[in-house]
Formats: structure tokens, C-alpha cells, sequence
């Protein structure tokens, strides 16, 4: 627009500040602050490139067997798979890198450490979720443009 920028306010940016919360953010792993005082606001994020490692999750409650209650023993459908891979964050999964496109996996695929396995759209970044060492793929859990909680299983690495 013609003349809009001698009418547009000049931004005073304190570099500093933000540079403070640019420190915080690597110092507690956080991927973005957004901070809002009356109109201004001030977004700090950085772009993640996640390395998935399998963390056990708490197993379901599940009914234990009358054998397995009388020996005091969990069943071993209640421990989870140590190929689990699970979510990181909050968030919505993708399978392919683009609707149309194949999987980055699909089960039975040999895959290397780093390589993609999927992603989660998380505040309209996309995650790379990546093999935290090789294997095969046994089993893809989650479902294409499924909403993911943090710690869900996604997929199985054997």
C-alpha cells in the first residue's frame, strides 16, 4: 500500500530480551515461548529435529488372569513392547510427508537410526520423528491424521 509505511508505528525490539528467552528456551528444551503485553506480541521458537527414544509406558489397566493374580505375577500383555516408540509431544501424526504420498514406513521395512518414521504436527510445526536406532518395523499403531498424546505409542521398532 502506497504511504502505509509512513504511518506504520516503528517496532522498538529489545534484542536482549529475547535473547534471554532464547537462553530459556535451550536451557529447558522448550521448542517456542510467546509472551503478549496489550497489541505486542513476541514469539521466540526454534525449529526441532526430534530423535525418538523408546520410553515405557505404564500399561493399561487390564484384567490379570485368576493364575497370574493367585502367583502375584503381571501378565505380559501389561509390559510393553522395549521397541515401543511413543510420542513426544501433543500433537496430530502423519504417516507420509504429503497426502498422496507413500509412507515413510510401512510394517516390515528394515530402517537405519535417523531415519524418518513419521511426523507430528505440533503448533503448525512439523516434527521429524525418527528411528532412535535400526530394526524392522513390526507394527504401525497410530492411524494417518490421528491426534496423538504425549507418551502414546506410535510404532514398534524389532
Amino acid at each position: 500500500m502506497p504511504g502505509r509505511s509512513a504511518t506504520m508505528p516503528k517496532l522498538d525490539i529489545d534484542t536482549d530480551y529475547i535473547e534471554k528467552l532464547a537462553e530459556i528456551i535451550d536451557r529447558t528444551g522448550l521448542t517456542e515461548i510467546e509472551l503478549a503485553q496489550g497489541d505486542l506480541k513476541i514469539r521466540v521458537a526454534r525449529q526441532v529435529q526430534m530423535m525418538v527414544e523408546s520410553v515405557p509406558r505404564p500399561p493399561a489397566p487390564a484384567e490379570p488372569s485368576q493364575a497370574a493374580v493367585a502367583a502375584g505375577a503381571t501378565a505380559p500383555s501389561d509390559v510393553p513392547h522395549p521397541g515401543t516408540i511413543t510420542s513426544p509431544m501433543v500433537g496430530t501424526v502423519y504417516l507420509a510427508p504429503e497426502p498422496g504420498a507413500p509412507p515413510f514406513v510401512s510394517v516390515g521395512d528394515e530402517v537405519r537410526e535417523g531415519q524418518t518414521l513419521l511426523i507430528i504436527e505440533a503448533m503448525k510445526v512439523m516434527n521429524a520423528i525418527r528411528a532412535p536406532r535400526s530394526g524392522r518395523v513390526a507394527r504401525v499403531i497410530v492411524q494417518n491424521a490421528a491426534p496423538v498424546e504425549y507418551g502414546e505409542p506410535l510404532l514398534i521398532l524389532e
